[in-house]
């Protein structure tokens, strides 16, 4: 660096990348400076500059670049910027050390640091662990260890494994191959390294429930709150255990039976056009997305799927890692999964895409069925992704929500019947539980309706299906005829 291309790098001023010190008499605190932009985009410290940015230079010996090198040997690991000096006017020079960007994260005699604007501070631990995990994440994290003693090729689900593999050669992700056994289809999706099966065969197979004690965190949580909130009670509480594609299928049957469709009838063509409150599409990518990228290491963790009153969440253990932001997945970005060999295996089966087209699509879909853009945040050691309802014309009608409880009473009701009389068809003795999750529910949400509406403790009280009802029954029998 010449004299005038130093003039023109003072003149910038003090930022994330420049650091001005009077002299190398506070090379330990510069030095901290090199560690905090070895852990950023890299920069310049310059000994030898006023903090208005005056040019004073120092005097330089052999013995002043040494000092310099010696802190400079106090960082892990080890790093060798350049070190120049450019000449002024009486024997003064200014020094100046190149710092390149690095991987890190590095430490400065023990401790990491980072730079924030033109400030150098102790980075937290909690990013210093994030980014050592991101740093060991190419060779050793968990999907790629070996299952431990006893877990064996028996303990996975052969029949979803040949799924797998006719999914993938159907769409051109897997050439054909006339070894189908399962240990050969295993080795072919590198979920068999040095002979042993891993983690990662039992997070998307694993059917065996003596894995249960194992992998406790492969499960999903569903739930349907009757507010807006976690603070509501439930309407619908579930929760399994089971490999990667079980739980999708899980997921996308629970909300089959909670989102509710919007229809109306198209002027002049006699055809009801359905609109659901959440895009099918959209959603079922999201939940597949938090099954490539959640932290598995966690043993209670597990995906959650929460359906409130005006919106739906979905969430994983986990949190952003290579840099990635929420406001960055709204952008074309580049695909870097937390968990890639079984992000590989789901892209195989056609479960999800690559090259980060993922959030991409979902936004899509979400335009498409007229919801607002979901948002991605991260909060409290998870990640959560939320979805808005669809805005629906002014002469659509909603369908509600339907319960699988109230789904089995609508279907067995026909004409005028007694409580007594819908319990015995549906095998319940319990009439506590019968009223406040099948009759009441029904009632309130005007599927059915009461002969006595006015006493309705009457002895002669009996419940008939109601418009809205029937069209719901009709609805389910369509279902099952298109199955």
């Amino acid at each position: 660096m010449n004299l005038s291309e130093l003039k023109a790098l003072v003149r910038k001023g003090e930022s994330e990348q420049i650091e001005f010190k009077r002299s190398t008499g506070q090379r330990t605190s510069a030095v901290k400076t090199v560690c905090a932009m070895l852990n950023g985009f890299g920069g310049f410290v310059i000994f030898g500059v006023s903090d208005n940015g005056d040019l004073i230079g120092q005097q330089v010996s052999a013995k002043t670049l040494e000092d310099i090198s010696t802190e400079l040997r106090k960082i892990e690991p080890p790093a060798f910027p350049d070190i120049e000096t450019v000449n002024l006017k009486e024997d003064k020079a200014v020094i100046i050390i190149s710092v390149p960007g690095g991987k890190g994260p590095y430490t400065f005699d023990g401790r990491p640091y980072i730079r924030r604007g033109p400030t150098t501070s102790q980075m937290p631990r909690e990013e210093y662990n994030r980014r050592l995990l991101e740093q060991m994440h190419a060779t050793q994290r968990w999907e790629n260890q070996p299952v431990p003693d006893g877990v064996t090729i028996d303990d996975l689900d052969a029949e979803e494994i040949q799924i797998t593999l006719d999914n993938a050669i159907r769409l051109g992700r897997l050439e054909p191959t006339t070894r189908r056994d399962p240990e050969s289809i295993l080795r072919g999706l590198e979920l068999i390294h040095a002979g042993k099966v891993i983690n990662a065969a039992v997070a998307l197979y694993g059917k065996s429930h003596r894995l249960n004690p194992l992998y406790p965190q492969l499960e999903i949580r569903l739930a349907r709150f009757r507010g807006r909130d976690r603070l509501a009670d439930f309407a619908d509480n579930r929760q399994y255990w089971g490999h990667a594609f079980s739980l999708l299928r899980r997921a996308e049957s629970f909300l089959m039976d909670h989102v509710p469709i919007a229809g109306r009838v198209i002027s002049g063509r006699m055809v009801r056009e359905d609109q659901p409150w959440y895009p099918p599409r959209a959603t079922r990518e999201a939940i597949a997305n938090a099954i490539c990228h959640r932290d598995y290491t966690i043993p209670g963790g597990a995906v959650a799927v929460a359906m409130y009153d005006e919106h739906l969440e979905i969430t994983n253990p986990g949190t952003f890692h290579f840099g990635i932001t929420p406001e960055k997945l709204t952008r074309p970005h580049e695909s870097k999964p937390w968990n890639p060999i079984i992000a590989n295996v789901f892209y195989r089966a056609g479960i999800i895409e690559r090259w980060g087209t993922g959030t991409l699509n979902i936004l899509d879909w979400c335009k498409e069925n007229g919801n607002p853009p979901p948002t991605w945040q991260e909060q409290a050691g998870s990640i959560y992704v939320t979805f808005w309802p669809a805005i629906l014309p002014d002469d659509v009608q909603v369908t509600p929500e339907v319960t699988p409880e109230v789904r089995r009473m609508l279907s067995v009701m026909s004409g005028k019947m007694t409580r007594a009389e819908i319990m015995e068809r549906l095998g319940l003795k319990d009439e506590k539980h019968f009223r406040g999750n099948y009759q009441q529910v029904a009632v309130k949400q005007g599927l059915i309706e009461m002969t006595v509406p006015d006493k309705p403790r009457s002895s002669k009280q009996k419940y008939r299906l109601t418009e809205k009802g029937r069209k719901i029954v009709q609805s389910l029998e369509s279902e099952h005829s298109q199955d």
